[in-house]
């Protein structure tokens, strides 16, 4: 293919519309597959919007991924970038790439020495780190795609290309990795994820990707005590940093929605959707479907809320009905003691003083006086009962649990 030709076509890219500008890097790429070419050009960013030059090999590469899914794509794909990726661009490109690539052919898993085989074939010189550490990349984005954390974990920490690596295993994506391995694992603790997380968050070279696995490793570990609350706060930061990535927002959401914060959430998923229609990513149905569904949890987890509240403010006022029915009950229960203590009191006075009044031979006053002194009695005992009831059933009122 004409070399002329292509280059002309990618700076007459630039100045072209989002479509366009899409579809001449779509064409050039299918050119230079059908011709069984790699890009001659060099590429200076990972700007998938803007840069026809990295959005023509994005596509070249994932051709061939998509062709041959294997640790010798992976391998030349490495070497290409030693030659054509340049400044400190190598970094981000490569992580594109890798995990991206990984995610897309996902289906296909290679044993975890396929590299050493690959270099093999290319000689032992081949075997550079950057190399090794782009197939990690590669083949762990395939293993954390299938959520595989178990023997994700053991190929960061045992495998050849990952040893191979040297010193990149301590980059912020690698640590990322690993900590998104832990929080999955049944066998690693919280507290180990976390302590990588943390590590990998903070490190000054963190970039989007990095950021992006450590909310998935949070997002998708089995539940712990407060895992809404940390994914919630990280994805904060990572939208403030990021406010036009979709991704980020929906992570957002998902955290806010383990935290019962079901309007803040269905906003976050909301923006989310907005914002992946205009993303230029090739896997806009699969996170479409993904977020969709996330949506109808969170709008599921709505209603269920207020279903619950509804039920909960219910069950108060029947509790607050049954309790003014038990006082009632009670102070009726009172009342009849008491009025039984006077009426047989009352009844006892009548009938002592018809005896006393009608067959008494005693004179007029000191009838008077039996009478009234019978009726004193009487009306002590009357008092006695009553101010004994009180007594007996005064620690024992009913109280509104208001108050206690």
């Amino acid at each position: 293919m004409d070399t002329a030709t292509v280059i002309a076509r990618l700076e007459g890219a630039r100045t072209a519309d989002s479509r366009t500008r899409d579809r001449i890097c779509d064409e050039t790429a299918a050119e230079l597959l059908a011709a069984g070419t790699a890009p001659f050009f060099e590429v200076s960013s990972a700007d998938l919007r803007a840069d026809p030059y990295f959005m023509c090999a994005d596509r070249y590469w994932r051709g061939r991924f998509l062709e041959r899914p294997t640790a010798r794509t992976a391998f030349e794909c490495a070497r290409w970038m030693s030659d054509h990726v340049r400044g400190e661009s190598w970094g981000v490109v490569a992580e594109q790439w890798a995990l991206g690539n990984g995610f897309l052919n996902r289906g296909t898993v290679e044993a975890a020495d396929a590299f050493a085989e690959a270099v093999g074939e290319s000689g032992a010189d081949a075997a550079t780190e950057r190399s090794a550490f782009f197939f990690t990349l590669f083949h762990a984005g395939k293993l954390r795609a299938n959520f595989c954390f178990d023997e994700l974990h053991a190929f960061l920490t045992f495998s050849p290309s990952s040893v191979a690596s040297g010193s990149l295993r301590k980059e912020p994506v690698f640590v990322a990795l690993q900590s998104f391995a832990a929080f999955g694992s049944r066998t690693l603790t919280v507290t180990y994820a976390c302590e990588l997380l943390e590590q990998a968050w903070s490190a000054a070279g963190r970039t989007r990707h990095t950021t992006d696995i450590c909310l998935n490793g949070v997002a998708f570990a089995p539940p712990f005590e407060g895992q809404g609350e940390l994914l919630r706060s990280y994805a904060e930061e990572a939208v403030e940093a990021y406010p036009d990535d979709h991704m980020f927002h929906a992570r957002l959401a998902t955290g806010l929605h383990m935290c019962s914060r079901h309007d803040a959430a269905l906003e976050s998923i909301d923006t989310a959707l907005a914002l992946l229609a205009a993303s230029p990513t090739a896997s806009l149905g699969i996170l479409q479907n993904q977020y969709l569904t996330k949506r109808d949890a969170i709008q599921e987890g709505r209603l269920r809320a207020l279903r619950e509240a509804e039920q909960q403010r219910r069950w108060e006022q029947q509790a607050e009905a049954n309790r003014q029915l038990e006082r009632s009950l009670h102070t009726s229960s009172v009342r009849a003691v008491e009025v039984v203590a006077v009426f047989t009191a009352a009844i006892a006075f009548a009938v002592g003083s018809l005896q006393v009044t009608l067959t008494g031979r005693l004179p007029l006053s000191d009838r008077l006086w039996l009478l009234a002194a019978q009726g004193a009695g009487l009306a002590l005992f009357a008092l006695l009962i009553v101010g004994g009831t009180w007594l007996i059933t005064r620690s024992h009122r009913p109280q509104d649990r208001g108050t206690q």
